[in-house]
């Protein structure tokens, strides 16, 4: 008889996985790119889709129906904002909420309005740090 057991993850076998760099190719995710690293980030930071629609998505019939900007300038904004806050607040430690103005996609308001964000830093596909901006209440 073998004394030998076979050893088990505390949680059990791993049922399903998703991973950053799939949630960036379905959209879940959409990457910030180049800006965000001119903006002063060293890390790959992504925006969630739910973020990104909330705060940085604009189209031209946007600026029709609503008030003249794009969504680069919207960008911008966000990860100036975000890393304003990360370098105000250093020792904030992995998760950390934020404020920008900026006009709802409503397609009637031409006024800013405060939003709220979160910034999180995490372990990415192979346990690199990478940043996530999403809105206050997502995981």
């Amino acid at each position: 008889m073998s004394n030998q057991q076979t050893e088990h993850p505390f949680f059990g076998e791993v049922i399903s996985v998703y991973t950053r760099a799939q949630a960036l190719s379905d959209g879940v995710l959409i990457d910030a790119g180049p800006m965000a690293r001119e903006v002063g980030f060293r890390w790959p930071v992504a925006v969630t889709a739910a973020a990104w629609e909330e705060c940085v998505a604009w189209s031209e019939s946007d600026s029709d129906r609503q008030t003249h900007q794009d969504q680069s300038g919207r960008l911008w904004d966000v990860l100036f904002m975000a890393a304003y806050a990360a370098r105000a607040n250093a020792e904030a430690g992995s998760e950390l909420r934020f404020e920008l103005y900026r006009v709802p996609r409503d397609g009637h308001s031409t006024e800013a309005e405060l939003a709220t964000l979160k910034l999180i830093v995490g372990p990415g596909d192979n346990a690199e740090p990478v940043m996530t901006i999403l809105l206050p209440n997502d995981d």
